[in-house]
């Protein structure tokens, strides 16, 4: 039984993430990651302010430059490598990088186009995303269905793990939503603060966008395979083009990602980056599976030690 590495999406930034990265990691994190964004990735990181780190074009290039920092401070430890590795929505492209399937630069200016178009698409129209809690794939089927038959045009964006399940849509599908939430069967909807409706057809040219930047990134072998968003299996080569770009528009299909994982015979699932939130879906989805969560440098002894001598202290870090 191997090991999985997990990387987080956009959500899990905050102000102050990466400090102890930053002295440790210059080569990555400093004068020629700030060239490629064109701002300051330390200010933003660490100073903020956390509006300007949430915007989607600051988020996502951010959050990928910390997990893969803290995934080549954990490759050194741990010595052995996974045998796969997932990544949820944009950490996809940090798992990529991990594997060797693309340069971590290139993927720092992929990383960067993404969120710009993603953010221009969502200031184009006025969407949103809600958390359908206590729902699952049955009843989550039946709200989209019903919002269709209401004349609105809300979609599944992102089947979480059970009992968590987002859907997207226009601001009038999420107040629809929140008015007849309890009567389809959902225990609450709560609209997230999220600056469109991500994973969705209204990031259409977000995705077309992106299409014309990933045609010219050559693939290279992987270390390890990962698991894609789209139809959480496992791809290489010139098929990660075409789910890259897919993805924008696709459902993240996370909890599958992680079934995959546990069917191929993973049994311990690390997280690495800022927060924590993949970690939980992992033990959601797996609750006999072994799951750490490594969000800064101190985090990796304690882990590497774990997986090294097979032995788990009863705790899911």
């Amino acid at each position: 039984m191997g090991y999985a590495v997990l990387f987080p999406g956009q959500g899990s930034q905050h102000v102050g993430m990466g400090e102890d990265l930053f002295g440790v990691h210059d080569e990555l994190l400093g004068a020629a990651a700030d060239e490629v964004l064109g701002w300051s990735l330390r200010k933003m990181c660490l100073d903020g302010p956390a509006e300007e780190l949430t915007r989607t074009e600051h988020a996502q290039p951010a959050l990928y430059a910390l997990s893969y920092a803290l995934w080549v401070s954990f490759r050194e430890a741990a010595g052995n490598s996974p045998t796969f590795a997932a990544g949820h929505s944009l950490g996809e492209y940090t798992a990529l990088a991990a594997s060797g399937a693309i340069d971590y630069f290139q993927g720092l200016r992929l990383v960067a186009e993404r969120g710009r178009l993603m953010a221009e698409s969502a200031d184009a129209e006025q969407t949103g995303m809600s958390a359908l809690l206590g729902a699952d794939r049955e009843v989550a089927d039946a709200v989209v269905s019903a919002s269709r038959s209401a004349g609105g045009t809300l979609q599944l964006a992102k089947p979480h793990a059970p009992s968590q399940i987002l859907a997207a849509g226009s601001v009038a599908d999420l107040d629809w939503l929140d008015s007849n939430a309890r009567e389809l069967g959902v225990r609450r909807a709560i609209r997230l603060k999220v600056a469109g409706a991500f994973h969705s057809s209204y990031m259409e040219a977000a995705s077309s966008g992106l299409a014309g930047v990933v045609k010219d990134v050559d693939f290279g072998p992987q270390d390890f395979d990962v698991v894609s968003n789209v139809d959480a299996s496992a791809h290489v080569g010139d098929e990660l083009a075409e789910l890259l770009v897919r993805q924008v528009t696709s459902p993240v299909r996370f909890q599958e990602s992680l079934e995959t994982l546990a069917e191929s015979g993973v049994g311990s699932y690390v997280h690495i980056g800022p927060g924590d939130v993949t970690a939980g879906l992992a033990k959601r989805t797996l609750p006999d599976a072994n799951v750490f969560t490594v969000s800064s440098i101190e985090d990796i002894g304690p882990v590497v030690d774990a997986l090294g001598d097979g032995t788990i202290d009863g705790q899911q870090r």
